[in-house]
């Protein structure tokens, strides 16, 4: 792969990152909150898909699958406590 395009992707993600921290740490409500979480946890299993991507070896895709599944669970839980529901 061309290595500007890795520079790139990396800039790229990198900059999504630190926004999306950024939203956690301003973000006036919860739901912010709860949805940078999840814009974070996307641009990491972009970044561990890119690097999968990059040196060609499919070892990483249970680590996606395992990414995929927590955001999954983590937002579901997250969402169900922030709109007071029990059981």
């Amino acid at each position: 792969m061309n290595p500007a395009v890795i520079v790139a992707l990396t800039v790229l993600l990198s900059a999504t990152a630190l926004l999306a921290l950024a939203r956690i740490v301003r973000g006036p409500s919860l739901l912010d909150r709860l949805v940078a979480t999840e814009l974070l946890l996307a641009t990491m299993i972009a970044a561990v898909g890119t690097e999968a991507a990059v040196n060609r070896h499919t070892t990483t895709l249970p680590v996606l699958v395992v990414l995929s599944l927590l955001g999954f669970l983590g937002s579901v839980a997250l969402v169900r406590f922030a709109a007071g529901e029990e059981s």
